[in-house]
């Protein structure tokens, strides 16, 4: 759905609501309208009074729409992740940067909407921030499968978005040998994808998820 419109925002939401049955998801997106990105706060309540999706309330949708609403009047995604990023050339810094601002700019809080936007990233990082991962393949790399909007961030940066089919995956490939499902195991291949391209190692994603899906390794 996100490469219908290729905006940004709307790639966001898409990729935050990415997690559950896939037919799940695309049913609940489809359902959305994403005009309300550029409406006003009583719009929004009334179009999405019903609109809940697994952990999220329709409340919490609500409530994520305005936010990405009073980001979007402010300026892009992009150039807010870009503060984090620039320094270090680290996605995590810049994600802490970008998740940060969108707490900042809505009080709102429930276990469904953090859920939706997750932690902010801190020194310890345990989390594989698969959704948001997702996101910025989406953004940085350009080719049938991914946007191509943000031009700032270099495509070596990019961690894999790493997800618990993806991570069975890599083990039996021998691309992972972390035990646990976490953010040391999302480094790990990434680092090991690097031997293949270290300029995209990020490309290999859709590859390993394909044979998971076909169960091409037993």
């Amino acid at each position: 759905i996100a490469t219908l419109y290729k905006d940004e925002f709307i790639a966001l939401i898409c990729a935050l609501f990415a997690y559950g049955n896939a037919m799940s998801i695309v049913k609940f997106l489809q359902t959305l309208d994403f005009s309300l990105l550029d409406q006003d706060e009583s719009a929004i309540r009334v179009s999405l009074d019903t609109h809940y999706y697994r952990f999220q309330t329709s409340h919490d949708t609500q409530e994520f729409f305005l936010t990405l609403c009073q980001a979007k009047q402010q300026g892009s995604l992009e150039a807010l992740f870009l503060e984090g990023y620039i320094r270090n050339k680290s996605v995590m810094d810049g994600l802490k940067t970008l998740i940060s601002y969108l707490y900042d700019i809505n009080p709102y809080r429930s276990r469904g909407y953090e859920f939706l936007l997750g932690k902010v990233p801190q020194n310890r990082i345990t989390s594989p921030y698969k959704r948001w991962n997702m996101f910025l393949r989406w953004m940085v790399r350009h080719d049938n499968l991914d946007l191509g909007l943000w031009h700032g961030v270099e495509r070596k940066d990019l961690l894999m978005p790493l997800d618990i089919h993806t991570f069975s995956v890599g083990k039996k490939l021998g691309l992972i040998t972390h035990a646990r499902y976490d953010f040391k195991a999302v480094l790990e291949l990434t680092q090991k994808l690097k031997e293949f391209d270290i300029n995209d190692p990020v490309k290999y994603d859709f590859a390993l998820y394909r044979i998971g899906q076909e169960k091409i390794v037993i």
